[in-house]
């Protein structure tokens, strides 16, 4: 969302946009499978898709038709079924979760109360309403979602049941494989962007030592040269926990990939492909990401640095909305929203390129950092503390920019993600740093 300032009629046509988008990708994510589909649990780490269906709708009721229009609960029987803290994605196949027609008619009716109040909001209220806020977090959460069933859809066996042309080709990038980003202070995170969430907040002062950042993601042609080296056979390109991490569960590749002969084979939403060497790679976890960097005499960023990289102007000394400017993202500037089923190969979309030169820091692949998961200085919680608060620690690791599963609406940026170091299903890959000296 561009700007807060926007009078209440454009406000709302943005948010009835926002949300009407969410919706057909919701919409698509479940029609193209029949019931069994939907109610079956196509891996212990993911929720049937009848289970994020009913959730998407229980939340939009529980936030904007009970805490910003004060309704009674419409089924205040499965408030509880459809809470994420209280049933981890394991134990959901067996709760008695609203079948599909009723999931359906359920967050339909939701819906149609949801663009009713839209039509008479107050923006200018709360801050729960302030800029349209709830709103702008209830189509976060629908398009978090949407990722999420999108990669149950990867999980799923069978044959494919999406499709979406491939990103254009382009000429690639032809500069330098690294840049440097210049030491000194910059602003991190937001105080002014209407619907960020809290832990992008509040904006602060940081300070950077030099450092020098792959122009583009680590390729699959490069991860192919780490296994080839015997990279998930060597120790010392790992952690500790990482090493016993690929022993205990024979990791030898990425996620999806397989071995042919001589050439790597991978499954990407039911279809057999060999490994395009030129696209980022993609399904691995922050062990493996760190492993590589090691392996190629070089580290993850921080996240501190990563944000530099993406939003600091040095011609301005200003923190821009994303590499690009200020400007919503839009096709030319990065892989987002489903458009496509696959990263772009690495050097893509020269119009979304940083100051520096720096590209495909939005959408494509989650880039893991090798920053923990912790609170900003003067953190609040808002509107829950289950949002964010409750997974700040050293369990999680932050992976910034999007992927290609991700609507513009839920990255910037600011958008910070989280997940375990083991985490592989997830559209995760990276790109490594150096310090200036090293």
């Amino acid at each position: 969302m561009t700007d807060p300032s926007l009078d209440a009629d454009a406000l709302r046509e943005r948010t009835l946009l926002t949300l009407t988008t969410a919706r057909a990708r919701t919409t698509l994510l479940t029609s193209c499978v029949d019931g069994p589909d939907l109610t079956a649990q196509h891996s212990p780490l993911m929720s049937p898709l009848v289970w994020d269906l009913a959730h998407i709708g229980n939340q939009e009721e529980q936030w904007l038709l009970r805490a910003v229009a004060g309704r009674e609960a419409m089924r205040p029987e499965i408030d509880s079924l459809y809470d994420a803290f209280e049933h981890p994605r394991s134990e959901r196949p067996s709760l008695p979760l609203l079948p599909p027609a009723e999931a359906r008619a359920y967050a339909a009716e939701v819906r149609g109360r949801v663009l009713d109040l839209l039509e008479k909001a107050d923006f200018h209220g709360t801050r729960l309403t302030r800029a349209g806020f709830a709103f702008g977090m209830i189509a976060q959460h629908e398009q978090q979602h949407d990722e999420t069933m999108l990669i149950t859809h990867q999980l799923r066996k069978g044959p494919p049941v999406l499709t979406a042309p491939d990103p254009d080709p382009l000429p690639l990038s032809t500069g330098p494989a690294e840049v440097l980003v210049p030491g000194g202070p910059f602003t991190m995170g937001t105080s002014t962007e209407p619907w960020a969430l809290d832990n992008e907040r509040p904006a602060h002062r940081r300070e950077v030592a030099p450092f020098w950042i792959d122009t583009t993601p680590v390729t699959n042609a490069a991860y192919q040269a780490f296994i080839e080296d015997g990279g998930y056979d060597d120790e010392r390109w790992w952690t500790a926990d990482g090493w016993a991490h690929v022993r205990r569960n024979s990791l030898r590749a990425p996620l999806f990939w397989r071995r042919d002969g001589g050439q790597w084979l991978r499954r990407r939403f039911g279809v057999t492909e060999v490994v395009p060497p030129d696209e980022p790679v993609v399904h691995v976890c922050w062990y493996e990401a760190d492993a590589y960097a090691r392996w190629a005499g070089r580290r993850l960023p921080t996240e501190t640095e990563w944000e530099k990289a993406a939003r600091h102007d040095p011609a301005t000394g200003r923190s821009r909305r994303y590499p690009w400017g200020d400007a919503d993202p839009a096709p030319e500037h990065a892989n987002l929203g489903q458009r496509h089923l696959r990263p772009a190969p690495a050097g893509s979309y020269p119009a979304g390129e940083s100051p520096l030169g720096v590209r495909q820091l939005i959408g494509d692949v989650w880039e893991w950092t090798a920053s923990d998961f912790l609170p900003y200085p003067g953190f609040e919680a808002f509107p829950y503390k289950e949002y964010s608060e409750v997974f700040f620690g050293p369990e999680y690791k932050v992976l910034r920019g999007g992927s290609f599963a991700v609507d513009p609406v839920a990255c910037r940026g600011t958008f910070r993600n989280w997940d375990y170091p083991i985490r592989r299903q997830i559209f995760s890959g990276f790109r490594t740093a150096r310090s200036e000296a090293a």
